[in-house]
């Protein structure tokens, strides 16, 4: 079960961002001014907060409610990287 639930949180996101931009590559232009670079790394890197961004991201930036939405990607992002090593820690090394 650990092991399907890290897979669907490394997975899961990067599939949503090529489906979505798939589907409307022209808002994830506009949201990150026409540079192909920072969705791309946004990808390989912070694929929940790269999300989020784009889910919030309006002509006029990003206001009130739309912080806390990119925060808990941010979250999102932290516990995909950090979970794995605290769960490792934990366990005792069996040989």
């Amino acid at each position: 079960m650990c092991c399907l639930l890290a897979t669907l949180l490394l997975i899961g996101p990067r599939a949503g961002i090529l489906v979505w931009w798939l589907i409307d590559s022209a808002r994830w232009m506009t949201a990150f001014s026409g540079s192909f670079l920072w969705p791309l790394l946004g990808f390989i890197f912070v694929p929940w907060t790269t999300l989020a961004y784009v889910l919030v991201w309006g002509p006029e930036g990003l206001i009130g409610f739309d912080w806390i939405i990119l925060g808990i990607g941010v979250l999102l992002d932290l516990s995909s990287w950090f979970g794995g090593y605290r769960n490792r820690r934990d366990v005792p090394y069996r040989s």
